[in-house]
């Protein structure tokens, strides 16, 4: 079997694992009983299990900018901004353990820097929010949309650990797609205050 077809195999049975029993499951010794594979051919195809990862991670990206790409626009753009929310929890809570391996993945790199592939996976999502925002908000300035787009990122990707995991239950009833939009669109409602006052001088 060629070398290509050994590893695309071997991501397939690992997502597949990850997806229905969590992260914890995708250990090299559980990857290799589950495939077939001795541990020393799945390190022959991936030299460590963090490589594995980041490929498994770009995959979850990849989908996600998949989706938010396909939002049809709509005349009202504040509502097409909630639509892109909307996809995005909903592709989340679908996938939270391969979410949530992203997210504890990234959390933990510390001083390492993100890979170019990483980052270009990224900027692919910013660019569907900075469009949405250039539509919501037209007199912004670029420089100024784009470093408002990089925060509504961040703040959604720090949001999303509460939607892989039921953290906030024992804490109070909070309806996490709620705490999301509430947080969204307020943001998004300061901006068009600050944009207003200063077109306004």
């Amino acid at each position: 079997m060629e070398k290509d077809n050994i590893q695309n195999q071997l991501i397939a049975i690992g997502r597949k694992m990850v997806k229905e029993k969590g992260t914890e499951a995708l250990t090299v010794r559980k990857l290799s009983e589950a495939s077939g594979c001795s541990v020393g051919a799945i390190y022959n195809q991936f030299s460590n299990m963090d490589n594995f990862i980041v490929i498994q991670n770009y995959m979850t990206l990849d989908e996600l900018g998949q989706r938010l790409e396909q939002i049809e626009e709509t005349a009202n753009p504040y509502a097409d901004m909630n639509k892109f929310l909307q996809v995005f929890v909903d592709y989340v809570k679908d996938n939270r353990n391969l979410w949530y391996m992203l997210y504890a993945f990234y959390l933990r790199r510390n001083e390492r820097a993100y890979s170019y592939f990483y980052l270009r996976k990224v900027v692919r999502i910013i660019g569907c929010i900075n469009k949405l925002l250039q539509r919501i908000l037209p007199q912004m300035e670029r420089p100024e949309r784009i470093l408002s787009s990089q925060v509504l990122w961040l703040t959604m990707f720090a949001l999303s650990s509460f939607l892989t995991k039921d953290v906030l239950d024992s804490f109070a009833k909070i309806n996490q797609e709620s705490m999301c939009q509430i947080v969204l669109n307020t943001y998004v409602a300061g901006l068009s205050v600050l944009e207003n006052k200063k077109q306004n001088g």
